[in-house]
């Protein structure tokens, strides 16, 4: 696809966090950005901040209607979108057991079928265009599983598998399918949790990430890079001996998050009835 420049952009859960960043690093790269968030107010003043012909909008990446709606309303007032980010995303982290049915539905709902979603209501018109690019921000843990995160896992594992099928649906389309795979990243959605092995990343590098891969497209990229390469190694081991490496390297979300009252607040926010 080459450079962001002039590219209409638009980025799920565009607001806050990883989202906020990625509209900010692509504004500076000279993308019209479109902001979609379930938080309308959030959206409009993250767009007001970026200027421009940014826009924010509203929303809701588990509707039909929400999510066909705002992509029209992007292509009618800023253009054909050449990229659709989706970024929407929800995490509890706890025990499998005291997992809360709703928080279940919750991840399943805006993790996977979110992106299911974007990606079904958004390719067809850039195949008929003869082009665009789908990137979404996934999870390292759409290729391993911390202890804590069995759920949220399960669903970036369907993403993987779901955009891997896609991708190949598309092969010759001139629609580009990315996925980004990020460790813990300083947000909302992880705090109170542990790194493991990997550095803590921020919503910054992940934009970055973003508009490489605008720039250079590739399918799979992980951040830090070498996890990808780690996971790769250690799946060619005897099952003992992968289990010993990724427990060095996997955190145990469990005990990280026990007692914080800050992933409490951030799950009662989001989960609570």
């Amino acid at each position: 696809m080459g450079s962001a420049s002039g590219r209409v952009i638009a980025i799920t859960g565009g607001a806050r966090g990883i989202g906020a960043a990625i509209a900010q690093r692509c504004h500076a790269a000279g993308a019209v950005v479109a902001i979609g968030d379930r938080d309308a107010r959030a959206a409009a003043r993250t767009a007001e901040m970026l200027g421009g012909r940014s826009r924010g909008y509203h929303l809701d990446v588990t509707d039909d209607g929400s999510f066909a709606e705002f992509l029209a309303i992007v292509e009618r007032e800023l253009g054909p979108i050449d990229v659709l980010v989706n970024n929407a995303g929800v995490m509890w982290v706890g025990p499998f057991d005291a997992e809360p049915a709703k928080a279940s539905a919750a991840m399943v709902s805006v993790n996977l079928l979110g992106v299911i979603r974007g990606v079904r209501l958004a390719a067809p018109a850039m195949r008929a265009r003869g082009g665009g690019q789908i990137i979404t921000i996934a999870s390292a843990a759409s290729k391993v599983a911390p202890p804590g995160e069995a759920t949220y896992a399960a669903t970036k594992h369907g993403v993987l598998g779901y955009l891997t099928a896609v991708r190949e649906e598309l092969r010759g389309s001139g629609v580009i399918i990315s996925a980004i795979l990020p460790g813990v990243v300083d947000t909302e959605l992880a705090v109170g949790t542990a790194t493991g092995a990997a550095k803590l990343l921020t919503p910054d590098d992940v934009a970055a990430a973003v508009v490489r891969v605008i720039n250079r497209p590739k399918f799979v990229t992980t951040l830090p890079r070498y996890v990808g390469p780690l996971v790769a190694a250690a799946g060619l081991l005897p099952q003992r001996l992968r289990d010993g490496v990724l427990r060095r390297m996997v955190p145990d979300q469990v005990a990280a998050v026990t007692g914080s009252a800050a992933r409490r607040g951030y799950e009662s926010d989001r989960f609570s009835d």
